[in-house]
């Protein structure tokens, strides 16, 4: 068994983001939405679903709300499992196999069978978060404090990386359809007798159906690329604190439990409990902007034509995942130099400004602006409020409880964040009304981290 900091450990710690980030890059953020998008013809952005009429964004907003519903509460039952028995990797195996199943099962994703799509796009989303509970809960186990700022900041760019290049691919099979092999033909008939409009239309119809095959199969790939490079985490990471205690039906709430036993250590340490508030907040408004950002593009953008509103959607995302991997590391920087919450602080006044320049974009050129500077401080945001979590923990080998009660925490927020957006959107039809309430969760975030107290020292003062 590998020592704690030794460098193998850290790499293959950092490895699962590289596997995994290409479910946020394609399902999340670019070729699904598109793919939802173009399912609705006409400029008809309705679906009948669960007995209901919901405007298409608004429904896939509440569905990935209720899913981070479920998460919520599993997380607490599951981690604590898995702390109880001391085996956090076989959970952590099977939330990345759900999730991948769930990847491949959007190829089949249709109108006609939406909730069996649904279940799917559920699938793919409960696996990815749900393997994260037990993924970041490993970090103060495999790093020193030292080294964690790092050693996230480094994760996140690695899944930026890998992300960008499986993404690569599949923007290639997209827009060169043919290239990959895909049926572009067009019936001989219209060839030799149609005119030239005619026969136009009909190569334009049959490169638009190869590129939409291409991207179903592009949802393949991500399940294939996401359970294949786990495998190296899955065979370096130890298996967790060995404790070989059975599960009795009394263990099943042992998570709540332990939840409540963090939430009275929380009360005497007055620093992480505050830092705990300011980061549900803030992480309420990140999460909900990275999750319906290609869905504000697609539809509130004066896009020239629809293949440039591809293009366009995907060149965004593109800058976003290049320039957030330098922005991860200028983060990490910032912290050494100014601390942690500073640093914080810094970030979530650009996202504040970003939601309300947000509000006024319209043109491609405005949104590609945008795109750059969410990049510059997405990736940042992220590995840095999961790394001042850490550093802020008391020494305790129950680190899985806590992390626990961070992801919980972030669940909780992103679907209050979640229901608010789809609701404004769904009543007042148009998502800028929405994202402009965001930025009332990053200014309340900001006077939260002003609270919390400097050192351990301070909080008594």
């Amino acid at each position: 068994m590998l020592e704690k900091g030794h460098k193998k450990l850290l790499n293959a710690w950092a490895f699962y983001d590289w596997a995994n980030s290409v479910y946020t890059l394609t399902i999340t953020s670019s070729i699904f939405p598109i793919f939802y998008s173009a399912l609705f013809l006409n400029e008809i952005k309705k679906v009948s679903a669960f007995s209901m009429e919901f405007k298409s964004t608004a429904l896939i907003t509440f569905v990935t709300a209720f899913t981070f519903l479920i998460v919520a509460f599993l997380s607490p039952i599951l981690s604590g499992i898995a702390d109880y028995i001391g085996n956090k990797k076989t959970f952590m195996k099977f939330f990345c196999y759900i999730g991948a199943t769930g990847c491949i099962g959007l190829y089949s994703f249709n109108l006609e069978q939406i909730h069996l799509g649904l279940l799917f796009y559920f699938m793919g989303l409960i696996g990815y978060w749900g393997s994260l509970v037990f993924y970041n809960s490993y970090l103060p186990d495999i790093a020193y404090k030292e080294q964690q700022d790092n050693l996230s900041a480094k994760g996140f760019a690695m899944g930026y990386i890998g992300s960008v290049l499986l993404l690569l691919l599949n923007l290639g099979m997209v827009m060169f359809p043919s290239f990959f092999g895909f049926d572009v033909r067009v019936d001989p008939e219209i060839l030799a007798n149609g005119s030239e409009d005619k026969i136009a239309e009909a190569l334009e119809k049959a490169k638009n159906s190869a590129s939409f095959e291409a991207m179903k199969i592009s949802f393949i790939t991500v399940g294939i690329w996401w359970a294949g490079f786990s495998q190296y985490t899955f065979w370096v990471l130890p298996k967790g604190v060995s404790k070989e205690k059975r599960i009795t039906k009394d263990v099943l709430f042992n998570g709540f439990r332990e939840l409540k036993g963090v939430w009275k250590q929380l009360k005497e340490n007055l620093r992480l409990k505050r830092y705990l508030y300011a980061f549900f907040v803030f992480s309420m408004a990140v999460q909900t902007i990275m999750l319906v950002a290609v869905y504000f593009g697609e539809e509130e953008i004066a896009w020239a034509d629809d293949d440039a509103k591809t293009i366009g959607l995907i060149v965004s995302i593109l800058i976003i995942q290049l320039v957030a991997v330098v922005g991860a590391y200028i983060t990490s920087y910032c912290s050494s130099k100014f601390g942690n919450i500073k640093t914080l602080i810094f970030v979530n006044l650009i996202w504040m400004s970003l939601c309300v320049y947000a509000y006024f974009m319209i043109t491609p050129l405005q949104f590609y602006i945008a795109a750059g500077l969410v990049g510059l401080v997405m990736g940042g945001i992220q590995s840095l409020a999961r790394s001042t979590y850490s550093k802020f923990l008391p020494e305790t080998e129950d680190t899985t409880s806590f992390f626990s009660f961070y992801d919980v925490a972030e669940k909780i927020g992103i679907v209050i964040g979640m229901t608010i957006f789809a609701f404004i959107d769904q009543i007042t039809g148009s998502m800028r009304n929405s994202i402009l309430i965001l930025v009332a969760f990053f200014f309340i975030g900001i006077i939260m981290l002003l609270r919390v107290p400097k050192t351990t020292t301070d909080q008594n003062n």
